[in-house]
């Protein structure tokens, strides 16, 4: 099933100012590549460590605003820009008549033996976890606190170090499939973690996911699909 050519992705975007290479969620060339026209839309006030660490319970109804405005535009799918926002995945998705991908979490249910690397694994609670079906003995392995793409997001600043970046994707990842031989498939929580997949598959020999692939695998399904 297709969609009409005047349909487009619609983001909820946290308020951030970070760079975004592209596979980067926030940069338009993540979609554009895949023939997916995007739009996105800042909930202002939304900073990385509101929503990650402090969980603030009063940005749900401005996402839920953004959501029903990109949807009134034209959006036929929404998504968006953190992981840990899986935990407004139910709200959205009645909200909205369209398809809602809020996390790259959603793919772990696909897997027999998924293993995820998050941006912190400290704040990615059970309630996350739930919320997103993500089974209960899912391992899990964070970046190492401080590290460059950790302290550079949570702090929100203007610049990174995408080399160094990557390497404490990779970092994560590896530490995830020593401690948990077993995983065969990798899903990487974070937005901003697209762009080192191909090196993390590298460097630990499994598959790997993240909201690029689910995003675009749920959109050619078609955008006129039943929610998910």
């Amino acid at each position: 099933m297709t969609t009409p050519a005047s349909q487009f992705l619609g983001v909820l975007m946290l308020d951030t100012r970070f760079p975004r290479p592209p596979g980067d969620i926030g940069n338009e060339e993540t979609f554009r590549r895949h023939g997916i026209p995007v739009r996105y839309q800042v909930i202002e006030g939304a900073s990385p460590r509101r929503i990650v660490q402090d969980a603030d319970p009063a940005l749900l109804q401005p996402f839920v605003d953004a959501a029903l405005r990109l949807v009134g535009e034209g959006a036929a799918m929404i998504t968006t820009s953190c992981g840990f926002l899986a935990s407004y995945q139910e709200a959205l998705s009645r909200a909205v008549p369209v398809p809602v991908v809020t996390s790259s979490l959603l793919a772990c249910r696909n897997f027999a033996h998924p293993g995820i690397v998050t941006f912190d694994a400290a704040s990615l609670g059970t309630t996350i976890l739930q919320a997103a079906s993500v089974p209960a003995s899912t391992p899990v392995q964070g970046l190492q606190p401080g590290c460059e793409l950790h302290r550079r997001i949570l702090n929100n600043e203007d610049r990174l170090d995408l080399a160094q970046a990557g390497l404490d994707v990779v970092d994560a990842a590896q530490r995830l499939v020593r401690l948990s031989a077993s995983v065969e498939d990798i899903v990487l929580e974070c937005t901003n973690m697209p762009p080192y997949r191909d090196a993390v598959a590298q460097a630990t020999g499994r598959r790997v996911h993240d909201i690029e692939t689910l995003v675009v695998a749920r959109w050619r399904q078609g955008a006129g699909m039943n929610k998910v």
